[in-house]
């Protein structure tokens, strides 16, 4: 899907993959596979083709259900990818269910952990008042 809106763009401003290969540093068969939706393109490649063919991909991607994220990584360098937000409305209500349940579990465990580390902490205690007494 990102790949035939690349291809629409590219080719309304009547730009070769060549081109825009040349543009992002890759071959003109990697692009190609980008274009087909075999591989997909990274923030930055969206970003340099956004401004090489001044469109606003961004806005265009986002309008389908297209969500970006950027890591800026400890050694200065960026990367990014493309997350598709397109999902059918049962499969979110059903990873909603699915995540308020395991939050309901997470909290349970917590007690469970929380009631352990109590219960350790009074043993230590009534261990440590054994030991005194024996000393004594």
């Amino acid at each position: 899907m990102i790949g035939s809106i690349l291809k629409q763009k590219r080719e309304e401003k009547r730009i070769s993959q060549q081109d825009i290969a040349d543009l992002l540093g890759i071959s003109q068969r990697t692009y190609s596979n980008i274009e087909s939706d075999k591989s997909n393109p990274t923030l930055e490649q969206i970003l340099k083709i956004d401004k090489f063919l001044k469109v606003d991909l961004l806005k265009e991607l986002n309008k389908r259900g297209f969500a970006f994220y950027q890591n800026n990584n400890n050694k200065g360098t960026n990367s990014g990818g493309i997350v598709n937000n397109n999902y059918p409305k049962e499969l979110k209500e059903q990873h909603e269910i699915q995540t308020a349940h395991l939050k309901e579990e997470i909290i349970f465990l917590k007690e469970q952990l929380s009631s352990k580390e109590e219960q350790h902490q009074n043993q230590i205690t009534h261990l440590k008042e054994e030991i005194t007494f024996l000393r004594e």
